[in-house]
């Protein structure tokens, strides 16, 4: 567990960039000199220095966002990037430069800002156009019925983290647990399509085999084998690849009858009970109209449960796992192992769960895990996932202190305030960023 630390964002004053500037058209104006120790600070009002590079789902920041107050005497203030001269702009305090940005690449890009006719820049600055780093927060509904005060806890994580989404993986015994009233039942949908109104958050599905569910269906309840004890009469901790490619489809399609019949549409994403998919799992998934899953698990995270007696969850997950850890990104697996992305395909999107839940990672960790698909706080080169969240059931406050020291440093670096490539998105649309092959 590394220690805790904040990524620099200092700007001024800034070295030399270690990439030469583009080489110059003829004819065009040339770029100024730099002097040794240049301060330009205090010509620059203000200055958005992340931009994001665009794709199906999240639009591109293009559009530089800089404000400068040119020196006294200036006929005209005029920019370069990377060399190329990309415009002028009148001398005027409070002065907005705001030049198309949309053909510059990811990575660092070094602005110069000079007084028209002048040789030398009077400001320096570093832009940053990254792709951007998905964070997904998730939640497992592992229990059919839901406390007050759970409610009350995913409400203030809302409230303190506005451009935060979530993807809600609820389980569709809430809907046959004959312990769980109609006016429970109803309170909870109710509560959910709120968070899908106010927060655009998702609503998936999450399967832990529980009997009162499976048994709504032509498929024989299984007790065994279990992750959790030796023989599981409820069926809760039961591996779900324990079930046939054609029956998991029919629970799939029952869990979609039991969601479209109580209004809360028809769910796309999906994370598996314990993460204890297979690739017939995965297939069932990609036949009954399911777009992404985020059953793959970061196993090493999980190391609370690693040699309790007759509890395999750990073992289980180390097994079929194995290449899964803190970076491991979206890929489409193959036909014939879960673990590679190679031709045939299973047309589902794999989301690891590369960050755990809150129940077995501290904010130390939390913070670790995004750093490390964040490395050294540079631009992307291409989009890039984080995956946390946590069980509702678990969510009491030690956990809570964890998830949201984690979500407050995340967001330090959100694109939206053009402080980094961070965008909150939901699990489903990950598959719009990540195309079929």
């Amino acid at each position: 567990m590394k220690p805790f630390h904040l990524l620099s964002l200092s700007f001024l004053p800034l070295t030399l960039l270690a990439a030469c500037p583009a080489s110059q058209d003829s004819g065009e104006v040339p770029a100024p000199t730099v002097p040794d120790g240049l301060d330009g600070s205090a010509h620059i009002a203000s200055f958005q220095a992340w931009y994001l590079v665009g794709n199906a789902r999240t639009p591109g920041g293009d559009t530089l966002a800089l404000v400068v107050d040119p020196p006294a005497g200036a006929d005209g203030v005029e920019l370069w990037i990377d060399g190329q001269h990309s415009g002028a702009w009148p001398a005027q305090p409070g002065q907005l430069i705001d030049a198309d940005l949309s053909a510059l690449g990811a990575g660092e890009h070094e602005l110069l800002l000079a007084a028209s006719g002048e040789g030398q820049a009077f400001a320096r600055l570093a832009l940053q156009r990254s792709h951007p780093l998905y964070v997904l927060v998730t939640n497992d509904w592992d229990r059919s019925y839901k406390e007050d005060s759970w409610l009350e806890r995913q409400e203030q994580l809302h409230a303190n983290h506005p451009a935060m989404k979530m993807t809600h993986f609820v389980g569709p015994y809430t809907f046959t647990d004959p312990e769980v009233s109609a006016q429970h039942a109803a309170d909870l949908v109710a509560w959910l399509l709120g968070m899908v109104a106010d927060f655009d958050d998702e609503i998936g599905l999450h399967v832990h085999p529980y009997c009162n569910f499976v048994e709504t269906t032509s498929v024989p309840c299984r007790h065994e084998p279990s992750f959790g004890y030796v023989e599981d009469e409820t069926g809760y901790t039961v591996e779900l690849s324990s079930y046939s490619l054609e029956e998991t489809e029919i629970l799939l399609e029952q869990a979609k009858s039991l969601f479209d019949a109580n209004g809360i549409g028809t769910p796309t994403s999906f994370r598996a009970g314990g993460w204890t998919a297979a690739i017939h799992t995965l297939e069932a998934l990609a036949n009954t109209g399911f777009v992404a899953d985020t059953s793959a698990a970061n196993w090493a995270r999980l190391e609370e449960w690693e040699g309790i007696p007759d509890a395999g969850l750990y073992e289980w997950n180390q097994e079929h796992w194995a290449t899964i850890d803190d970076t491991s990104q979206p890929y489409y697996p193959s036909q014939d192992d879960i673990l590679l992305s190679e031709p045939p395909f299973v047309p589902i999107l794999e989301v690891p769960d590369n960050g755990a839940l809150v129940d077995y990672v501290d904010v130390y960790e939390i913070i670790e895990m995004f750093e490390a698909n964040w490395p050294g706080g540079a631009a992307l080169q291409q989009p890039t996932t984080y995956v946390t969240g946590y069980h509702p059931v678990s969510y009491d406050f030690i956990n809570s202190v964890a998830l949201e020291g984690g979500l407050d440093h995340i967001d330090q670096f959100l694109a939206a305030d053009g402080t980094g490539p961070v965008v909150y998105e939901t699990m489903s649309a990950m598959a719009t960023v990540w195309p079929q092959p």
